[in-house]
């Protein structure tokens, strides 16, 4: 198992560290990464996290098809809440979480990439949900998220044909906010990731909140949290010095959030 967590200036960054295997996820490698946001989640310290693939070939070119192969029924299906629970874990930690996709984003990887708040690729980035080819339907979430990101109808052609888009075609459709080149890519990562970090922790977390929620709840119910978000915001110290600090001309110090845990395991 290779999932390496580096912290610098209030960020983490998540490698998974199968470059010989193109960074294919087994039982173990996702193990690895639920331990890993586990953890970032509940460091007060981590304002971002940026989640990427070593090398310059792949994020992550899929699940580990070799294990699949000879999966029961009842295997496949731990092995499908597995992969939910990593999706479901990087959904639900507080931080945002950067995806800077550096290669092929296949199958599991780019369901990986799409329980991501933030979603940047490099030039030679390819994407696809290819199952379809080999027998199954997605499994990870590709056939949940993937709809709510680039809507039904791209969904489903991607999802029905199992084709490959560039990262040009990626852009084009809302997958990913913006391409980069290869050798710029994790800068433009740490850049936008230090963005996040400057602002208050609490009012981002409290975003990333409200912002889930606008995908499962009815218009109505998401604007009342909303509401009910904004006023508790009013409570808390980076209120005060964020306010206090545009009318004095200071850059604001703010208040790391304390301990938070995760919503419940898949």
């Amino acid at each position: 198992m290779s999932i390496d967590t580096n912290m610098s200036q209030q960020i983490a960054t998540i490698t998974i560290n199968n470059p010989d295997r193109l960074n294919a996820l087994d039982a173990n490698h996702l193990e690895g990464l639920l331990e890993a946001f586990r953890a970032t989640a509940g460091d007060a310290s981590v304002r971002a996290i940026i989640l990427t693939g070593a090398g310059e070939t792949a994020f992550v070119a899929g699940a580990d098809i070799k294990e699949m192969s000879t999966m029961s029924p009842e295997e496949a299906m731990r092995f499908g809440r597995l992969g939910h629970a990593v999706g479901s874990a990087i959904e639900r930690t507080p931080q945002p979480v950067i995806a800077a996709i550096n290669g092929f984003a296949l199958g599991g990887g780019c369901e990986l990439a799409l329980a991501c708040d933030i979603r940047i690729c490099s030039t030679n980035a390819v994407f696809a949900q290819p199952e379809v080819g080999l027998g199954i339907p997605p499994g990870w979430g590709g056939t949940q998220r993937l709809p709510r990101t680039v809507g039904k109808g791209i969904a489903s052609d991607l999802i029905f044909t199992g084709r490959r888009i560039r990262a040009d075609e990626a852009l084009r459709i809302g997958l990913v906010n913006a391409v980069h080149e290869q050798d710029s890519l994790m800068e433009h990562a740490s850049v936008m990731a230090r963005e996040i970090a400057g602002n208050s922790p609490a009012a981002v977390r409290l975003s990333k909140r409200l912002i889930a929620r606008s995908q499962d709840a009815h218009p109505s119910s998401g604007l009342a949290e909303e509401a009910h978000g904004f006023a508790e915001a009013f409570g808390m110290h980076d209120q005060q010095e964020g306010m206090s600090a545009f009318f004095e001309k200071r850059k604001p110090v703010f208040e790391n959030e304390p301990h938070l845990e995760l919503e419940g395991d898949a």
